[in-house]
């Protein structure tokens, strides 16, 4: 709702198809994707571990967006808990 208040456009767990072989296979539905150029991880962790920027990798190139943002809810501080990904230029989306 605060993305929505400061005028940034943003979607909620939008499906996004995973093809393989040319073929729908599953599906993707990320957190939330913010302007059409962020996604959002929103996560409640002891503490982000590699796994999840790995996840975060795979959920820009399934949307083809570069940048990233892990959301660790379970810091006492809410700064300490981000953290931005971007996937490295020449990587193909899926």
């Amino acid at each position: 709702m605060e993305l929505g208040t400061a005028g940034l456009a943003y979607r909620r767990q939008i499906s996004i198809p995973i093809f393989y072989k040319g073929e729908i296979v599953g599906e993707h539905r990320p957190d939330l994707v913010v302007a059409e150029t962020v996604v959002v991880d929103i996560k409640s962790v002891e503490r982000l571990a590699p796994v999840h920027s790995a996840q975060m990798r795979t959920n820009l190139r399934i949307t083809g967006l570069e940048v990233g943002l892990l959301l660790n809810f379970n810091e006492p501080v809410l700064k300490d808990g981000i953290q931005r990904v971007v996937l490295q230029p020449g990587v193909k989306s899926l």
